[in-house]
């Protein structure tokens, strides 16, 4: 298998992807791509990334192609089991898909207020009240999947899982922002920023080369 992904600085629906990848256990190469130089219009059309149209992350498995980071986890979770990614219990997994996918599809002024900088944190400053309802909502699904689910392994539906990946680049969103959320968000974020998957995307990340002021200035 190979996976190719957007700059780990800064792309965090490629994160997603290569969690999933690194949680099913299987054996893959990457290729790290830029989506911000000049050659990123002619690479995007090229056959690797062209049943995308360009999006990444972008699974190839011999010569089937999966994109979309839902559908890369589902893609894994049939060759290697659905336990690996969703919790065994009905209700749970029920649940667990349900906040999976409106993550997928949601929150979109968090997104566009508060892109995605995995390597610096900013001052705290006024968000809107666009982004405030998205973390709350947030937060509400966490509290509610923490509690009725979570038990005491620390993670949304127990053991580290898609729901858990879905959310990770929130969770720098709302530290590295300094967003204003309670403790067990905090302590979540910080949990799922200390597993091994996500420090290993991280270093990676730090040792790129690519700065882009527009993303590292937020003022």
């Amino acid at each position: 298998m190979k996976i190719i992904v957007g700059n780990k600085g800064y792309s965090s629906w490629s994160l997603r992807g290569w969690l999933a990848l690194k949680q099913s256990g299987l054996p893959f190469e990457e290729e790290v791509v830029s989506l911000y130089d000049d050659a990123w219009i002619t690479r995007r059309e090229q056959p690797d990334l062209a049943p995308s149209a360009g999006k990444v992350p972008i699974l190839w498995d011999g010569d089937v192609a999966v994109w979309e980071s839902l559908a890369i986890i589902d893609y894994l979770a049939d060759k290697v089991g659905a336990d690996r990614f969703w919790p065994t219990d009905g209700a749970a997994r029920g649940f667990a898909r349900s906040i999976a996918s409106e993550m997928h599809a949601g929150f979109a002024d968090l997104r566009r207020e508060c892109p995605t900088v995995f390597r610096r944190t900013f001052a705290p400053r006024p968000v809107s009240a666009e982004v405030q309802d998205n973390v709350d909502r947030i937060v509400h699904l966490w509290s509610e999947a923490l509690t009725r689910f979570g038990g005491d392994r620390g993670f949304l539906f127990g053991a580290f899982s898609a729901a858990d990946i879905m959310y990770a680049p929130v969770t720098t969103r709302f530290t590295n922002y300094n967003l204003p959320v309670p403790d067990f968000a905090l302590d979540y974020c910080r949990r799922v920023q200390a597993h091994p998957f996500f420090m290993e995307w991280l270093g990676a990340a730090h040792r790129e080369p690519w700065v882009l002021e527009k993303f590292e200035r937020q003022d």
